[in-house]
């Protein structure tokens, strides 16, 4: 598995250069693709030894000459409502394992809703939102169910002592926004809906050290998309804390700096996910740092449990349906230390 070759579709992004790191690391080869040549050619002019093969995402041909021969592809170009299609849709012609770390809802909704079948079909793995926002969550929801098949309500908490966003981020939102009409959006009463109730904050009590913090309500992430494909629940909660919220919506707050040897910014997270159900509440919780540079362990772990053949299902499937974990979650130590329920 260690010469397995593994393209990085948007590898000369924030987060592809970190997926680029970890897939090396681990001894893969490296394919980095994506739209612009030269950006590319000068990524591999910086790392060394990955293969370089240009892709424009509107041109089948080229991305199906981008992952000819490769053991699988991870997508990390956004927004994934323009990239996710096309590149799964290469992927399943190829008949090798999609993975993406996107955090749109709405791509997220098309990718399950539009490559099911085909996936299910050719039995090949495609794992969207294999990321902070959407694969953690998810892991950390079906953990804490452990036995449960089904709970009342699921809420998923992000403590972010701040947050200051790629321009790939920024660009993902303003196609949300767009693709919205400026609406909200939930998961209640077992699906998702669309409104323009105002913005509400309360407060949550996360573990230590972050403690009673104000958050955002119904600040909707991807976890609204995959906790239900695998779970029976009618209600999904996110929350966001309101520091973090604040600089995301800043048009002029910074992108990430670097801020350690591996790259990673000095930012901190604690995910905080509860499950209730019949009055009693399960609590899975994870820490760690950096929440961009915290997605490539994240998705390079899933592609070698996908490789290696560690899953529980095929086809389409969010990380939790797809993978065991608990052990999932251990394995991302030292980069997420985990509380998980006994």
């Amino acid at each position: 598995m260690g010469t397995a070759a593994v393209v990085v579709y948007g590898a000369t992004g924030h987060t592809g250069r970190f997926v680029v790191a970890e897939l090396r690391r681990r001894g893969f080869a490296v394919i980095v693709s994506g739209r612009d040549a030269s950006r590319l050619e000068a990524l591999a002019a910086r790392v060394g030894d990955v293969e370089v093969r240009p892709a424009p995402v509107d041109d089948a041909g080229a991305l199906d000459r981008a992952l000819a021969g490769a053991a699988a592809v991870v997508n990390c170009a956004g927004p994934f409502a323009v990239t996710a299609g096309p590149v799964v849709g290469a992927a399943l012609r190829a008949g090798i394992p999609y993975l993406d770390v996107a955090a749109e809802l709405e791509a997220n909704v098309a990718t399950f809703a539009d490559h099911a079948r085909a996936a299910a079909a050719s039995g090949t793995p495609v794992v969207p939102a294999m990321a902070f926002f959407g694969g953690l969550g998810d892991l950390l929801v079906t953990a804490a169910m452990g036995d449960w098949t089904s709970a009342e309500v699921v809420h998923v908490a992000y403590g972010l002592n701040s947050w200051h966003p790629t321009s790939g981020t920024r660009a993902a939102g303003r196609v949300s926004h767009e693709r919205r009409a400026g609406r909200r959006v939930r998961f209640a009463e077992g699906a998702l809906r669309y409104h323009d109730d105002a913005v509400a904050e309360q407060d949550w009590l996360f573990p230590e050290p972050l403690g009673r913090r104000s958050v955002i309500a119904e600040f909707t992430m991807a976890d609204a998309v995959t906790v239900p494909t695998h779970v029976a629940v009618p209600e999904v909660r996110t929350y966001m804390t309101v520091e973090a919220a604040r600089d995301l919506a800043a048009e002029d707050t910074p992108a990430p700096e670097p801020a350690d040897a591996l790259g990673r910014s000095d930012q901190t997270f604690v995910v905080d996910a509860v499950v209730g159900s019949g009055g009693v509440e399960r609590r899975a919780t994870a820490s760690g740092r950096d929440i961009y540079a915290v997605t490539a362990p994240l998705v390079v772990e899933a592609l070698q449990r996908v490789l290696s053949g560690r899953t529980r299902t095929s086809g389409v499937a969010s990380a939790g349906a797809m993978f065991d974990a608990p052990d999932f979650l251990r394995a991302l130590a030292p980069y997420v230390s985990v509380e998980l329920p006994r």
